[in-house]
């Protein structure tokens, strides 16, 4: 059975240096059609590898709302982000002088509206896929895990 967490508070915000290990939100945007759990992948920018949506914290807004903000922006995807933490991720963001460690914290946002036009549209392009199928587009070993164990009914309310 399924523990109770506590609600998240919105963030507060202070600078800190390029150096530090940063923290990010990330959001797996799922929803369910014909009966199947799909997750919603998006390419990044530069490289245009298969990613999540993702962002820095946002002053005055949960990790799960600003992940789920991260979700609009990116992936032209709005729903209802879940204050539960899934899993955490670490990768290295290239930076003009070496590459800032980052530790990504990922919430599920169950969506519930797919736009046509968004944001970042195009700079990005969406792709919804299993969870199965999505992990194995992905780079990153502790993400692809959380993805491929992605179970919608496990996600406390």
């Amino acid at each position: 059975m399924a523990k109770k967490h506590a609600k998240q508070l919105p963030l507060k915000l202070r600078t800190g240096r390029k150096t530090d290990v940063r923290a990010q939100f990330a959001a797996l945007c799922w929803r369910v059609k014909n009966d199947q759990v799909q997750v919603c992948l998006i390419t990044s920018r530069t490289r245009g590898r298969w990613i999540i949506p993702k962002g820095w914290p946002m002053h005055k807004q949960t990790p799960a709302n600003a992940a789920a903000t991260e979700a609009y922006e990116e992936a032209g995807v709005r729903g209802e982000a879940v204050d539960f933490c899934l899993g955490v991720y670490s990768y290295h963001k290239p930076q003009k002088v070496g590459n800032a460690p980052i530790v990504t914290m990922v919430y599920p946002v169950h969506v519930t509206h797919v736009h046509s036009k968004w944001p970042e549209k195009k700079q990005r392009r969406r792709k919804w896929l299993s969870p199965a199928k999505a992990a194995k587009k992905l780079t990153e070993p502790e993400l692809k895990r959380i993805v491929a164990n992605f179970k919608p009914h496990k996600i406390i309310r």
